[in-house]
Formats: structure tokens, sequence, C-alpha cells
């Protein structure tokens, strides 16, 4: 099969793996954001009781961190086995994972009723939750950059990255609806909980459009020429470290933003500028609708601007923004809030678009699960892992936004950076003479030749 033969997929086909591609990310992500949007509400309260705001805050903070601590460790299972068995079955498990482990949550006593081994509990779920999101994204990429036909990769890939917001989007309007429903009493007693079981009903909806997905051209093709990597893990990094690295590098702001703005900031706005939770819960999901159309538009536009080109461009702008992100949630306007929620949801979205293209595009078959998985993952620990936990601390040393401020604004020239060296990198290492010789399988790309530009 050659690596452009997808074009001639049926277009039933082509929908089911676009579909599974959004819903199944949807549905992970929704399990992943709901832990973030209750550790924000809820969980101070309710698993550590007696400690102030700031250190009950940074506790749910740090619960909420300890889940991007597995998550490499579920990208290298999976990317192993991604690699090496194939796509579509670490998707199934990862789906089932995350499954189990968000109505765990759901399920689980409180701080009053069990003691310190609530909180324990409530770590141990966190962290399955992580293994199974860790291999999670690379999976889903694959699945739809692999189908996809030349030239269009960016477009196939943004479905995934649209589907991270719309998980947001689910989730907050789970508890939105919820909270509205109940009292506040209510709620925090036992209605938190009915956002994590819905959970349930989800993965089976994901579950029936994931198994009906094919194994990936790409791999198949790796497959019937024995071109399978024995330890993936371990090629990728003996080979291709500096673009693991620099794909990471370029991942930290558009996810430590994303975190500050719809983890962090709905604690900060609730508790230090003292604004209504229903009206920060809205702006949010203002902004994620924001998100998910513009990832999906600048991943598409990347098919024909190029990755790195759309890439800079929107890590020059978060940079800048970031500037002023946190001064207009300190001026209480509802306009202007609104305006900080929107505007930097739009950049960090524009930034995460093409990046699934991108990423698959550094590694080669054999070794692609693993590649795109590592760096997005030690991406998201030094991004997102820590960015709220960190955002707390940092206003906690003189009750003010401007710490924070400086932090994204730094990460956001970090990225900058990386962004700018990753083709520097494609062209200088792309292969020895021998490995370019080499001939590849039909529908691989040879060794270390990119796709796309």
């Amino acid at each position: 099969m050659s690596a452009s033969s997808d074009t001639q997929l049926p277009r039933t086909t082509v929908s089911r793996i676009v579909v599974a591609s959004f819903i199944g990310s949807t549905v992970e992500w929704f399990d992943f954001f709901a832990y973030a949007v209750a550790s924000a509400l809820v969980f101070p309260a309710l698993f550590f009781p007696g400690l102030s705001s700031v250190a009950g805050t940074l506790a749910a903070f740090a619960t909420f961190g300890v889940g991007f601590l597995s998550r490499p460790l579920g990208g290298v299972l999976m990317g192993h086995f991604g690699d090496r068995v194939g796509r579509k079955s670490m998707l199934v498990i990862s789906l089932v994972g995350m499954g189990m482990a968000t109505a765990g949550i759901g399920l689980l006593p409180t701080y009053q009723q069990i003691g310190v081994l609530a909180p324990t509990l409530l770590i141990v779920l966190r962290l399955l939750q992580g293994l199974a999101v860790g291999g999670e994204w690379g999976g889903a990429v694959l699945v739809a950059v692999e189908h996809a036909p030349t030239g269009r990769r960016g477009r196939y890939g943004g479905f995934v990255q649209m589907g991270i917001p719309a998980g947001v989007i689910l989730a907050n309007i789970a508890f939105l609806a919820t909270g509205k429903t109940l009292s506040a009493a209510s709620f925090e007693a036992w209605g938190w909980r009915i956002p994590f079981l819905v959970s349930a009903v989800l993965v089976v909806i994901g579950l029936i459009v994931r198994v009906s997905l094919t194994e990936t051209p790409q791999f198949r093709a790796a497959l019937a020429a024995s071109r399978i990597t024995r330890l993936p893990v371990v090629e990728v990094l003996r080979r291709d470290w500096r673009r693991v690295l620099l794909a990471a590098g370029t991942f930290i702001a558009p996810n430590a933003v994303s975190y500050i703005v719809i983890t962090y900031s709905l604690s900060y706005a609730t508790t230090f500028l003292h604004l209504g939770r229903t009206t920060i819960i809205w702006m949010i999901l203002a902004a994620a609708v924001v998100w998910l159309v513009v990832a999906g538009y600048a991943a598409s536009i990347s098919d024909r601007l190029g990755r790195r080109r759309v890439l800079l461009s929107c890590l020059a702008a978060l940079a800048l923004w970031s500037l002023v992100y946190f001064p207009l949630l300190d001026t209480r306007s509802t306009p202007l809030v609104l305006l900080a929620f929107v505007v930097s949801s739009a950049l960090f979205g524009a930034a995460n678009g093409p990046q699934a293209a991108l990423f698959a595009e550094l590694f080669d078959t054999q070794v692609r699960y693993s590649g795109i998985s590592l760096a997005y993952q030690l991406g998201s620990i030094l991004g997102g892992g820590i960015a709220p936990f960190l955002a707390t601390a940092l206003y906690g040393i003189n009750s003010t936004s401007l710490p924070i401020t400086g932090y994204l604004t730094l990460t956001c020239v970090l990225s900058f950076g990386c962004a700018l060296a990753i083709s520097e990198t494609g062209r200088r290492d792309l292969a020895t003479p021998s490995r370019a010789a080499e001939p590849a399988p039909s529908g691989v790309r040879p060794e270390g030749q990119p796709w796309a530009r």
C-alpha cells in the first residue's frame, strides 16, 4: 500500500476515522478535566479539610499534578506496545483504564468518612488516570495522521486536538448543570460525583467507536516488512533524543497557559477575586469553544503554510498576551475577564492545533508512537502538570499575580526557542546516507525523511 493510497479509502471509512479520533479524545479528556474542575471547586474541602484556602488549594492541585507524573510511564508502556502490536489496541486499553479510574473517583469516600485513606486513594486513582491518558494522545494522533491523505495530516490530526477542548466543555457543562440543579450543600455532599460517574456511559460510547477501527496503513506496512523495533523507546531515545526534547519544549507553553486558564483561573477568580463560580465556568466554556474552533482551523492551515510557521506565530503572540492576562483578570470587570479567557484560549489552541501532525512527522513509523508520546508527556509535566501548583505558590509569595505573569512569559519564550530549533534539527539530522538510501517498504516513509514540510 502506498503512502498515498489512503486517499482511496471509502468515504464512510474516512468519516469513521475522523469521528473516532474526535469522540475517543473527547471522552478521555472529559475524564481528565473533570478532575481538574473538581480540584478547583470541591476537593480542597472534601479531601484536605482544616487547611487554609491557599494550603487546601495547593494540596488539591498537587494531587492534580500527580496525574502528570504517571503520564510518561503510560506513554512509554503504550508507546512500546503501540509500536510493536499496533495503535488500535492501545487506544482501547487506555479508554477502559481511564473510565475505571474516573468512576472510582466518583465512588470514593471523603476524608470525613475514611480519614487519610481518602486522599491516598485519590492519588492512586489520579495516577491511574495519568497512565491511561499518557498513552491515549499518541495512539489517537497516529490513527488519525497515519490514515490521512498526503497534504491533509494537519487537518486529520486536528480532530484529536479538538477533542481536548471538547472534553473541557463537557466537564464544565457537567459540573455547571449539577451545580445549578442542586443546592450548594447537596453539590458538595454528593453532587460532585455525578460527572465522574457519567464517564462510564461516555466510555462505552467511545469503545463502540474505537473497536470498529482498522489498524493504520503505516503500521501494517511496517509489520508486513518486519520492520518492528524490539525496544522502540530505547531506539527513539538513542537516535532521536534531540527531537523528543525539542518537541516537548514546544508544548510547554501552550500546555501551561491552557491549565492556568481552565484550572487555576477558576480557583483564582473565585477564591481571591471573589467572582461568581457560575460566571467563571461560563467564561471557561466560551473560551473552550473558541479553543476547539481555532485548533481545528490552525491544524488545517498548517497543511498549507507549514507547521513551524503557524506554531511560531502563535507562540510569539502568546508570549505577548501572557503579559496582560492576569492584569485583565485583576480588573474584576466581566467583559475584560471574558476577553482574557477567550484570547488566551484562541492563542494556545492555535499553537496546539498543528502539533499532532508536527510531532508525528518527526519520527519513523517503527518508533513513532513512542517518540510522540514521550515528547508530549514530557512537555505536559513541565507545562500543565506543574502550572496550577506553581501559580498557587507564586501567588502566595506576596499575594499578587505578577510572579505568575513572569512565569508564563518565560515558558512562552522557551517554547518559541524550541520551535525555532526544531526545523534546524530536522534538516541536520534527517538521515545518514546509508539509511536514507535504504529502500522503504511501501506505505512507510524512508528512515528520517519527513512526510511533509
